[in-house]
């Protein structure tokens, strides 16, 4: 076993073991550590805790000590100079003319580094790009791309529910979701009714998926032949939460369809949920990042 702190850097981010050094810290305060990218403050998101040594990521790096007054007063003064090398960076993709969209600047602690983030729909050359930014901040410049999730989760915004974008408040890592999701759950593949800000397919879609997977194993499918106590006939729609089926029967073809508990039937060839070839190719830009 071994004693860590977890700490996390952004609001919504991954959360990172370190070795306390026999401090102990308390949730909420904050620590200067040395991390991939230089020293940077972070907030301790895990309070001193013995883990399997198994689950760490060798080498354990150490604190390097709690936040102090003056670090904290470094960390609002670079929160203040991203705000500016924003303004300035805009201003140079402009006159390099440059088909890429900027969407945060991020100062390390030790302002040894900055860091640009940046959209862009294919490869962007930014080499004298990076020279002139690096001639007026005289530190080492980075651009790095993102993808469009990436965006909205650094930018935050309102979701159509209503609630702050998932991937600002709580999602530390995107999960795949598919267009196949979508119709399990009996969502209408309206781009505008299964997509995010980000213009991706939403990431609730994820929330519910293992309990529609459930109910599609118990709950015969749309098209599905069962037998049922007024007798056999195809199942022409299907709730799966209520598990309420309508099936047209075969000796009342005509006739309003029978409305059936899934308890009550029989299956005896089910159906298959699958996503059509135009469906796919309308929807396709939808699933990738």
């Amino acid at each position: 076993m071994a004693e860590v702190v977890g700490i996390k850097f952004r609001e919504v981010g991954k959360i990172y073991y370190f070795d306390p050094i026999g401090i102990a810290f308390v949730k909420g305060e904050r620590a200067i550590v040395e991390t991939a990218r230089g020293v940077e403050c972070g907030d301790i998101a895990m309070e001193n805790t013995d883990i399997d040594e198994r689950e760490i990521v060798q080498p354990l790096k150490p604190i390097i000590r709690k936040a102090t007054p003056a670090d904290l007063q470094t960390v609002a003064e670079n929160t203040e100079k991203e705000k500016k090398a924003f303004d300035i960076a805009l201003k140079k993709i402009e006159q390099h003319r440059l088909n890429m969209k900027l969407v945060k600047v991020e100062y390390t602690f030790d302002n040894s580094k900055i860091l640009f983030f940046y959209t862009a729909p294919s490869r962007v050359d930014f080499r004298e790009l990076v020279k002139d930014l690096a001639g007026v901040f005289r530190v080492r410049i980075e651009l790095r791309q993102i993808g469009v999730r990436d965006e909205c989760k650094k930018l935050g915004g309102i979701s159509v529910c209503g609630r702050p974008f998932c991937c600002g408040e709580f999602l530390s890592d995107f999960q795949p979701v598919s267009i196949k999701m979508a119709k399990e759950q009996g969502l209408s593949l309206n781009p505008t009714k299964i997509s995010g800000a980000c213009g991706r397919l939403m990431c609730c879609l994820k929330y519910e998926q293992d309990a529609y997977e459930h109910l599609l194993k118990i709950t015969p499918k749309t098209g599905a032949i069962v037998d049922t106590p007024e007798g056999r006939g195809e199942v022409i729609d299907v709730n799966l939460i209520t598990g309420i089926l309508k099936v047209r029967l075969n000796k009342h073809p005509d006739a309003a369809p029978a409305v059936v508990p899934r308890a009550q039937v029989r299956i005896l060839r089910d159906a298959e949920i699958h996503v059509g070839k135009k469906e796919r190719e309308a929807l396709k830009d939808m699933e990738g990042e």
